[in-house]
């Protein structure tokens, strides 16, 4: 079951979930190490594409730098063919278009939704170590810490989500969108910490400015960024 619950938050970018996500606190795929005259590990935040036999082919950092794979990729995770996911890329530069694959593993992506949609809205703690606009301008990527442990010797799985309170217009007419991170801590068992990150897609009408609020083990976190 838990498995299956894990591959709702698996979807194309394009198809963003806008309510409670459920995901597993460690999940990645690794791929062998390669060698080049650019054989420098880098990680960056991307958005993935794959085929129609669900191998990523290419990638485009945030930062706009655009790669295709020497060999197509596989992972378990990846569900869904001729689209595009969310992820973080592990990989060597082979040259200034082409890289090899070291890692590549899934970034959860939450659409804001108003929060009288929510039946519920969680908000367990979390640790949080830092949040910034993708350089392409598409994303608030959110680094967290979360509290995890094995149940039935399976990884426990937390549910995210995010609530948008209200978006207010000032007298210039720039408009700020308030944001609530969703966490349920569930049946998950506390014994150690995970780092894992998630990327909030920034609706198409966009806001000038995004107030993220989380609620973590230090107490609450805002947050400002302008777009």
């Amino acid at each position: 079951m838990k498995k299956n619950l894990l591959t709702m938050v698996l979807v194309s970018c394009a198809a963003a979930m806008s309510q409670l996500l459920l995901f597993a606190s460690c999940e990645t795929d690794n791929y062998a190490k390669g060698t080049g005259e650019y054989s420098l590990m880098q990680a960056d935040f991307a958005d993935l594409s794959v085929d129609a036999q669900k191998q990523a082919v290419s990638f485009l950092t945030d930062d706009g730098d655009n790669y295709r794979f020497r060999s197509p990729v596989a992972a378990q995770w990846i569900q869904t063919a001729d689209t595009t996911y969310r992820a973080i890329v592990y990989y060597n530069k082979v040259s200034d278009t082409e890289a090899e694959a070291v890692a590549v593993g899934t970034v959860p992506t939450l659409l804001p939704r108003e929060h009288w949609k929510y039946k519920m809205l969680p908000q367990d703690p979390v640790g949080f170590e830092s949040a910034w606009v993708s350089g392409s301008g598409r994303y608030v990527n959110v680094g967290l810490l979360l509290k995890s442990g094995r149940v039935d010797d399976e990884e426990g799985t937390h549910t995210i989500g995010l609530a948008q309170d209200t978006v207010l217009t000032r007298a210039d007419g720039r408009r700020t969108a308030y944001y609530r991170f969703l966490h349920d801590q569930g049946d998950v068992p506390e014994y150690y910490t995970n780092r894992r990150y998630v990327s909030i897609l920034i609706p198409a009408d966009r806001p000038d400015s995004i107030h993220l609020t989380l609620q973590t083990y230090d107490g609450l976190v805002e947050r400002q960024f302008a777009l």
